[in-house]
């Protein structure tokens, strides 16, 4: 199978915040936000694997700055890593200053999606190769999040997740 980068899953999505989107203060609701993230990083997920793809967990999301009505807002995501048959997507939100244009981020976030057949059933997808500094961080870091989850669920021991961590130095 074939390897690919981050940039070949990039995916960006850039969006109006509507009054229909906001809570009772003006500002966009965080659900909201989530389905943005969950569509982009699903676009993602599917640029790398070139599969159907199905949200498996949301690994973490950081609502750091709140969104007001109008603002523009786009979502960056990218696969950080793939695993057999899951991809980590870690994304970036930015918002845009109405008057200057510069953007500031104001969150991010980490899903994982499984890449499936027709019947719904997981298969493989390409390796990941990291290519920039921040890249190889975000590969090392979903290794890590990936055995700290598996320990959590009971699918892997402790010290297993240490071997790995020797095994790939990270």
């Amino acid at each position: 199978m074939e390897t690919k980068t981050p940039k070949e899953s990039r995916t960006v999505i850039t969006d109006l915040v509507l009054p229909s989107e906001t809570n009772p203060i003006g500002n966009m609701f965080g659900g909201e936000l989530l389905a943005r993230m969950d569509r982009a990083a699903s676009i993602a997920a599917r640029r790398h694997s070139r599969r159907i793809v199905m949200t498996a967990s949301v690994n973490h999301v950081a609502f750091n700055k709140m969104i007001p009505l109008g603002s523009v807002v786009t979502v960056e995501a990218n696969v950080s890593r793939a695993f057999r048959s899951s991809m980590e997507v870690f994304m970036d939100v930015w918002l845009e200053d109405r008057e200057s244009g510069l953007r500031s981020k104001a969150n991010e976030g980490i899903y994982t999606f499984v890449a499936v057949d027709e019947m719904g059933s997981p298969v493989p997808v390409p390796e990941l190769i990291p290519e920039t500094p921040q890249e190889q961080e975000r590969f090392e870091a979903a290794l890590r999040r990936r055995q700290l989850s598996l320990v959590l669920a009971g699918k892997m021991e402790p010290a297993q997740a240490t071997e790995l961590k020797a095994l790939f130095d990270v």
